[in-house]
């Protein structure tokens, strides 16, 4: 019988409040089992680059990362994001470690390709991207990875990275050694069927329901690559795969009912 690993993955939303990242850094503490922490945190990356005078490009949700910009989410994700969930961890008396996935070549990615948009300095990644061995041993010692979204080409540079695929990414490389359960913690309670309804969760998405739900125009921007990367794990041997409410992590673990979960 495989180890039982959680992989969650938190954003910017959260990374914004002082009170409710501390509750729920609390909760993840406490969670048993093996453990993996992936953060975001592109609000503070774009407040930063205000103040900087550094214009910031998006196309489709997705960020377009100029050198400038490269060093700014850096700083911030791999910086002082990392460093401040770690150290909040370690008060918790939880073994967290930070991460790039240029540290030990722990995630080497692509320069994203695209025939019409550069996108700079994103990089793009999949299962076979990941140290799996290495990160495995660090589970081993008892330690808890916390990954940022900045990675390497093992080429001297480093990539601005979507955090939903790193979190996807980590649990695909993983779940042939773990039994690995795949958590996309935000601040609604799970996939919604009407945006305006916080009650109106959807229980279940299958990849057929979602390309259903897609073309019906129902599913906002910001969850869409939640939900792509979350049926990419579950197509990839991730045992299960949900989208919870930030603040009901504690409740998820202990009884599966919160949420949307992703399926086959």
């Amino acid at each position: 019988m495989q180890e039982k690993l959680f992989v969650v993955k938190i954003g910017g939303a959260l990374i914004d409040d002082d009170e409710l990242l501390n509750e729920f850094l609390e909760q993840f503490s406490n969670i048993k089992e093996k453990k993996i922490l992936v953060h975001g945190g592109g609000k503070l990356a774009t407040t930063l680059a205000d103040k900087l005078g550094v214009e910031q490009k998006m196309i489709s949700g997705r960020r377009i990362t100029d050198k400038e910009t490269l060093d700014i989410v850096t700083m911030v994700y791999a910086g002082g994001i990392n460093k401040n969930i770690v150290a909040k961890l370690q008060q918790k008396k939880c073994k967290a470690i930070g991460f790039s996935g240029a540290d030990a070549n722990l995630i080497k990615a692509k320069k994203r390709e695209h025939a019409e948009i550069d996108f700079g300095f994103v990089g793009d990644i999949t299962e076979k991207s990941v140290n799996r061995k290495l990160i495995s041993k660090l589970l081993k010692l008892e330690l808890v990875p916390v990954f940022s979204a900045i990675t390497h080409d093992k080429k001297g540079n480093l990539f601005n990275t979507n955090a939903d695929t790193i979190a996807s990414v980590i649990a695909q490389a993983l779940s042939s050694k773990y039994d690995v359960e795949l958590l996309y913690c935000f601040d609604k309670k799970g996939v919604l069927e009407d945006i305006e309804n916080p009650e109106s969760v959807i229980k279940n998405i299958t990849e057929d329901e979602f390309s259903t739900l897609k073309s019906e125009g129902k599913l906002h921007k910001g969850i869409l690559p939640k939900l792509e990367n979350a049926l990419g794990a579950v197509k990839n041997n991730v045992n299960k795969v949900f989208l919870i409410k930030e603040t009901e992590l504690k409740s998820h673990i202990e009884s599966h009912h919160a949420g949307t979960e992703i399926c086959l």
